[in-house]
């Protein structure tokens, strides 16, 4: 899934869905099916998704104990999604079990989830952080923390902002994922996120994929829109 460009499906119902997927018939598209989505229409939607063909980034980020995760996790691996997410701020036991669910749930012969760990919110600041939550420390070396912490809980890497991803990367290693939210064109709003960056500065920072939602969702043409970050994304002239 390297260097995947994931569209966020951030709608409230199915029917929003397949009207944004007609103009993509017959393209494979890796898309990220949120809580909105996903607690509104259930399993369902995955299965829409996978029938047609479509690569799923299950973003729930679970969050809870590590017996409930376990499970949930074990739940979650029938549902054959290719990517599935914790926060690590729940910790290295916590990981360590939704890795042990997702085994447990995938049938045998086939490849478990992808599973990764949200370091800190690309909403987040690092004030909001220092006041909030409490942690002393730079949001750098916050997300860096949490990162190597997924990393020893055997992940194969993290949701964070562009930002932190290069050294992320000199930490944890080329193979380590990086999954970026927060992408925008210079033109766009930034909306509700605070550590945004530009498609090519996220690709110049070595990051692994890109999360990209109402630049695409909300366009006017999503098809020419999508093609045109892919573009960019790719660095094709």
């Amino acid at each position: 899934m390297d260097h995947s460009l994931i569209i966020a499906l951030d709608f409230a119902s199915v029917n929003e869905v397949q009207k944004f997927l007609q103009p993509f018939e017959g393209e494979q598209l890796f898309v990220k099916v949120g809580m909105e989505l996903f607690y509104q229409e259930g399993p369902a939607i995955i299965h829409l998704l996978k029938e047609a063909g479509h690569q799923i980034f299950l973003d729930l980020k679970l969050h809870d104990i590590p017996n409930t995760v376990k499970s949930a996790m074990k739940g979650l691996a029938r549902l054959d999604c290719d990517l599935v997410n914790v926060h690590a701020a729940g910790g290295k036991e916590m990981m360590q079990a939704a890795l042990e669910g997702l085994e447990a749930g995938t049938a045998s012969g086939k490849k478990r989830p992808y599973c990764i760990a949200v370091t800190q919110l690309t909403s987040t600041s690092e004030e909001q952080m220092n006041k909030e939550q409490l942690i002393p420390v730079t949001l750098k070396e916050s997300v860096l923390h949490y990162a190597s912490l997924t990393k020893d809980a055997g992940l194969d890497g993290v949701v964070c902002s562009a930002w932190e991803a290069g050294a992320i990367r000199e930490k944890a290693g080329d193979s380590f994922l990086t999954v970026c939210p927060g992408i925008r064109m210079p033109q766009d709003q930034t909306q509700d996120q605070k550590r945004i960056a530009t498609p090519e500065s996220a690709r110049n920072a070595g990051v692994s994929s890109i999360v990209v939602g109402r630049s695409i969702t909300r366009s006017s043409n999503p098809l020419e829109s999508y093609q045109q970050w892919l573009k960019i994304w790719k660095g094709v002239n």
